[in-house]
């Protein structure tokens, strides 16, 4: 068995990292950062849980059971085939994938075209050479660490750490005030805009990427895979809190010079044409555009690697080019139209992945036990998917008004006590059947 390399292995956390961060990861943490303006920190503190520390956790937990479907199995078979199908459409081609193609091009590329000329045209080209440079990084997965760990993510790190030293250079000025509730529950309102990057979903996918990357070394035993992908996790772990950090900062110095813009993107657009005038919108569409196509190319690695699982008659270079296609079809809907979807299905899912993560973590103790994972799941589940089918206006008052009386209910974490109570309930049948079935043999053993 070869050994990897200290800079091999710093290479393949680069390259998470470049999974991860895409532009959700670029816009959340400034826009948060200039409405939570003096209590920025705190929030930060919030988001890091669900936008650092899961994601890591998430990686790690694929690792060591060997997949997503195995994780999800512990819960039940069945489930298992449902959530990880879900978890690769709504991470893969059905959201993520599109939202990264066309962030980028709304964000940073639509507000300075001629008014003469078509978005839709514009879009359309857009997607068509970003999508044929994803899908020529996706048709060769043996060789993202050197294409993505070695040259695109410290493309990208160099672009990011311009914008800050260029901020130190031309100050923005002091903290705003809080406001938009971040003065009020800033560590809870920081942990729900921690869903918004989609990483800890996205983490029970990518596991499979890196432990291909790290095979592709030449390193064959199992454990010393799952060894590796938790230091790359930790490795990439550690960039996503410092590039965070450095974003919210600069969000919250924004938000004294500026106030508050529709969203992170006018806020990063701000802070760039504040420093470097006109070129910082060449500088920010690079960092856009860098920022999707990594987070582009992971995703339609690790879900044409998962669904020619399915079939041998759709090999992975065909599943590519299907899910390259398709999402650029859906991209060229416009990103209004993918946001709109986005968050429910978000609420929806993050929390049993949240528990799914926590779970894993915890299988020392609950030795992957059916009815604790089982319950867990349940009543979070119920939970969750009631909370967001509400704000998507599906759900019915009659459910709403019940799961307000749950704790946390207004910070829009309502499902956590239901989720402790299941692991409680789950625990207790757990030891009640082990007594049981001690007692029983001991008595077989005396009649015996």
């Amino acid at each position: 068995m070869k050994n990897l390399s200290k800079k091999d292995l710093l290479f393949i956390g680069l390259m998470l990292f470049s999974l991860f961060f895409g532009a959700g990861n670029l816009i959340f943490p400034p826009f948060m950062g200039e409405a939570a303006g003096e209590k920025t920190w705190i929030v930060l503190l919030g988001f890091s849980v669900t936008a650092v520390g899961f994601p890591v956790l998430g990686v790690i937990a694929v690792a060591k059971s060997g997949g997503l479907t195995n994780l999800a199995k512990r819960v039940n078979p069945i489930f298992a085939t449902i959530f990880t199908i879900l978890i690769y459409l709504s991470i893969g081609p059905g959201l993520g994938i599109p939202r990264a193609g066309s962030l980028p091009f709304e964000m940073a590329v639509a507000p300075y075209l001629p008014e003469s000329f078509s978005l839709k045209l514009a879009l359309f080209i857009y997607t068509l050479i970003f999508f044929a440079i994803a899908y020529w990084l996706s048709m060769s997965p043996g060789k993202l660490v050197d294409r993505m760990g070695k040259i695109l993510t410290p493309a990208l790190l160099f672009l990011i750490l311009i914008m800050l030293i260029g901020s130190f250079i031309k100050p923005l000025g002091g903290y705003g005030v809080a406001v938009n509730g971040y003065e009020v529950s800033s560590f809870f309102k920081g942990f729900i805009d921690g869903y918004l990057t989609m990483d800890t979903i996205a983490a029970l996918n990518f596991g499979i990427v890196i432990a291909l990357a790290i095979r592709s070394k030449g390193v064959s035993d199992d454990k010393a895979v799952v060894s590796l992908s938790i230091k790359a996790g930790l490795i990439a772990g550690v960039l996503l809190a410092i590039i965070y950090g450095m974003l919210a900062h600069l969000g919250a110095t924004s938000g004294g010079r500026f106030g508050l813009m529709e969203n992170g993107a006018q806020t990063l657009t701000n802070i760039t044409m504040y420093i470097f005038g006109k070129p910082g919108a060449v500088l920010l569409a690079s960092i856009f555009t860098l920022a999707c196509l990594t987070t582009s190319v992971g995703l339609i690695t690790s879900c044409s690697q998962y669904f020619s699982t399915f079939t041998s008659k759709i090999s992975y270079e065909n599943w590519v080019r299907i899910l390259t296609v398709f999402s650029m079809l859906v991209a060229n809907m416009g990103l209004t139209k993918i946001l709109s979807i986005s968050v429910p299905i978000l609420n929806a899912i993050y929390p049993i992945a949240i528990m799914l993560i926590v779970l894993s973590m915890f299988d020392f103790v609950f030795k992957s036990n059916k009815y604790i994972y089982g319950l867990t799941i349940l009543f979070t589940g119920v939970v969750s998917i009631i909370d967001a089918m509400g704000q998507a206006g599906l759900a019915k008052d009659s459910l709403l008004k019940i799961i307000s009386y749950f704790p946390l209910y207004n910070e829009g974490l309502a499902w956590i006590v239901p989720a402790i109570l299941g692991i409680v309930i789950g625990l207790a049948i757990k030891l009640f059947k082990e007594d049981f079935r001690a007692k029983r043999n001991i008595q077989e053993e005396l009649s015996n």
